[in-house]
């Protein structure tokens, strides 16, 4: 270097700004560059209530130069399980009832697929029209039933007039994607239907009604 440079005091020593936002510092043997050192969490822990992507960050060995830090990244969606069952003879026809057990929490906002694998029973004695056994995924919290989740587990559309008794049996699954913005209680309902005649012994069992968190 020649002449004269004004960025160099101390006796040739780079000098160095003094305003605030400059990071940089100057110490006995020279600049002293800012270190950025990157922070996660320990593996399996969660980063928060509203994501489904843990971050891991592994530390170089101390003393080690060049810093080689490890970035990973993990997908965690909330899930979870339930099944119960219950009978109908004690309901009035065309009135959704709870299935005791059947019932999760979603924990935080997102966008879930729902599945609820269910049967269904009836028996029928003489003559019968339509029978019915309906099931659905209703939002407790909301008081409403969640959209496009309502399943036919069977539909018999008649029965002779002979006396004969009639069982029947059938399954279905009760399914949808569905959008929460805060922690929300569901639960499988279930409902019995006859357009004429009269049906005995209803049952439903909800096998496996389950979530899974899909997107954030």
């Amino acid at each position: 270097m020649t002449g004269t440079d004004a960025s160099l005091t101390n006796g040739g020593a780079p000098a160095v700004d003094p305003q605030a936002c400059n990071a940089l510092t100057l110490g006995p043997a020279g600049l002293l560059v800012p270190r950025v050192v990157p922070s996660g969490i320990a593996p399996g822990g969660a980063v928060g209530t509203a994501r489904s992507v843990d971050v891991d960050v592994t530390a170089p060995a101390g003393g080690t130069c060049p810093e080689a830090w490890q970035v990973g990244a993990r997908l965690t969606p909330v899930n979870g399980q339930a099944s119960g069952s219950t009978g109908l003879q004690e309901s009035p026809y065309d009135t959704w009832v709870p299935v005791p057990g059947a019932q999760l929490t979603l924990p935080e906002p997102g966008v879930y697929e729902l599945v609820a694998d269910i049967q269904g029973g009836v028996i029928m004695v003489g003559s019968v029209s339509n029978a019915i056994i309906q099931a659905r995924i209703f939002d407790v919290t909301a008081n409403a039933a969640v959209p496009l989740s309502t399943r036919s587990i069977f539909l018999f559309a008649a029965t002779p007039a002979d006396g004969v008794t009639h069982t029947i049996h059938g399954n279905a699954s009760a399914a949808a994607f569905y959008q929460v913005a805060a922690p929300m209680t569901i639960r499988v309902e279930a409902l019995k239907h006859v357009d004429s005649g009269t049906t005995t012994a209803e049952a439903v069992w909800a096998l496996n009604f389950r979530f899974k968190k899909v997107s954030d």
